[in-house]
């Protein structure tokens, strides 16, 4: 990973009782006529005990059909809970007041959905060769089961100039060069098998890049011959080339290498791959420059294609442009997410209008190298589910945030994962830093359909709602208010229908800055399982209103059955 540039710069409806048709009324005695109202005084109170909050039939739009149901019936006695403990502000913060925020969840769906899968891991292509990378590691096999069903993905600027793919061990070319944290690595078919059992261990899939940087079309082809052999479905995609349109700029190929030139070499490769795996679809152009996605999908290969973007939204590395510098301020602003928003619309429309899949396999806060304010902060775990889910709703199917097995000390700072160990000494332990539990409160939900909702205030929160398969709904928080200033902010959720639980899981930090200090329902860990978390503190049971308050610098995954 180099620095780089963005170059895109409702109430339930009313009861009302039907009159039976085709009866003819006749004339009621005065006892009769006692009788009668008696009676009628018996069905109105019990109606009001159906209909008191809490007590009576759901008469708003079912889940499954968005139709009110047309008998009332009564709610089952509301069950004994336990309230979620959410961590407060710190002692003697100037709590700043935050608008209140009112969600108004629809029954009308967006369009796009919430996958397992959506959101997994960016490696360097070298990292093929690192033992870790195995079943046989509980740590990586324990962090990758967090992440739920993710994809591996191994490409980076290693896979253009510091790997060498090889079947039959032969000797790297002295043209290969590398440096001590970035050592030039030779992978094989036993790399791929030793991955392999990482993913059935983890239940992972995994996407290859193959070298374009050093031009052989049948090399790459032996490569997905293996690759097919071995990881049979859990193979999802290859691309070729990583970022080709940097190659005439930072020395991979000679100046002048331009987009008609990659689109000649990509036809070549796509052939060879093609006659070996064909099953496996081509992504790319895997680069961050919207010219060159429109020839991608535009030539003429045989395989289905996947449009793949990389994206870094915080590119200005020496300040020259504040607005884009890796900052907190930068990140923790309404302009971050609506810059990411139309850069992720940009090329969605491209791939929506061919009729392919949209995916941004590499991506993180910054491009830039070293240590900066976002690095391992808990302010990058806030950035990363809001951006994840928001690229999820707009209808981006794939998600990698780039990532290096080197070790945590010493290693790269923004990379969500990390080894134990002496600088370049991995010890084989893998674990997640801030960011990274980012990832698997997105993860850890349940598959569903997004709403269209309506909010309202909350200062800086973003808000998200989901149908899921069983009929629940689930909204999601994002608060990015400060921890260390702001108020808890008074929510209003109006949701489709009454509530019968209400569920939270939630991810908080105690500062914005704050480093190794992001935890998931207390722990280090990913969310309590669904079925195991505990009630919303203020929960209405039967109501479709529920209000609350949220601690600011938090997510939280909140999900109703009905």
């Amino acid at each position: 990973m180099t620095p780089r540039q963005d170059r895109s710069p409702g109430p339930n409806p009313d009861y009302r009782p039907e009159r039976r048709a085709g009866t003819r009324r006749k004339p009621l005695r005065p006892a009769v006529v006692v009788t009668v109202i008696a009676a009628v005084l018996a069905v109105a109170a019990s109606l009001v005990f159906f209909l008191r909050p809490g007590a009576g039939a759901d008469l708003s739009a079912s889940p499954s059909t968005g139709t009110a149901p047309t008998t009332a019936a009564a709610l089952p006695p509301a069950p004994e809970v336990s309230y979620y403990k959410q961590p407060g502000p710190p002692a003697g913060s100037p709590l700043e007041a935050v608008e209140p925020l009112q969600v108004n969840v629809s029954t009308d769906q967006v369009g796009t959905s919430l996958s397992k899968g959506l959101v997994g891991i960016s490696l360097e292509a070298t990292d093929l060769a690192d033992p870790a990378l195995s079943g046989d590691n509980a740590s990586i096999v324990k962090l990758f089961k967090e992440a739920d069903q993710p994809v591996l993905r191994f490409g980076g600027n290693a896979v253009d100039r510091r790997f060498f793919w090889t079947s039959t061990n032969e000797a790297v070319p002295s043209n290969y060069t590398g440096d001590k944290a970035h050592p030039v690595s030779a992978v094989g078919p036993a790399d791929l098998a030793r991955l392999n059992t990482l993913l059935e261990a983890a239940d992972a899939t995994v996407s290859l890049t193959v070298d374009l940087g050093h031009y052989n079309p049948d090399r790459a082809a032996d490569m997905a011959k293996h690759a097919a052999q071995i990881f049979g479905p859990r193979l999802l995609s290859f691309t070729v080339g990583n970022e080709p349109n940097g190659f005439g700029l930072n020395g991979v190929r000679p100046n002048g290498y331009g987009v008609d030139k990659y689109v000649e070499e990509l036809k070549a490769y796509a052939n060879a791959i093609n006659e070996v795996a064909p099953n496996v679809p081509i992504s790319g152009p895997g680069a961050y420059d919207r010219k060159w996605w429109q020839p991608f999908i535009d030539a003429d290969i045989a395989q289905k294609k996947i449009l793949s973007f990389h994206n870094y939204p915080l590119h200005s590395c020496d300040g020259s442009d504040p607005k884009s510098s890796p900052t907190i301020s930068n990140v923790m602003s309404q302009l971050m997410h609506d810059r990411a928003d139309d850069y992720q619309q940009a090329a969605l429309e491209a791939g929506q209008a061919a009729g392919i899949e949209t995916w941004l396999p590499e991506t993180g806060i910054a491009a830039c190298p070293g240590s900066n304010e976002t690095s391992r902060t808990h302010a990058s775990a806030l950035w990363t589910a809001d951006y994840a889910l928001n690229a999820a709703q707009l209808g981006i199917t794939r998600i990698g945030f780039h990532s290096s097995m080197i070790t945590c000390k010493g290693g790269p700072a923004m990379s969500a994962i990390c080894s134990g160990g002496a600088y370049l000494k991995p010890n084989g332990e893998v674990s997640g830093r801030a960011n990274f539990f980012g990832i698997s409160m997105v993860a850890e939900m349940e598959g569903g359909k997004f709403l269209k909702l309506d909010a309202k205030g909350g200062g800086l929160m973003f808000s998200y709602a989901l149908r899921n398969a069983d009929g629940s709904t689930t909204v999601v928080l994002v608060n990015e208010n400060n921890p260390e200033k702001a108020a808890q902010t008074e929510v209003t959720l109006n949701l489709p229908a009454r509530a019968l639980t209400g569920t939270m899981t939630q991810l908080s930090g105690p500062s914005y800055a704050a480093e190794d200090s992001t935890v998931i329902d207390g722990a280090k860990s990913e969310p309590v399982p669904l079925a195991a978390r505990a009630t919303v503190e203020g929960f209405a049971y039967g109501s479709q209103t529920q209000t609350f308050k949220l601690t600011a610098g938090t997510v939280t995954v909140l999900n109703f059955k009905h």
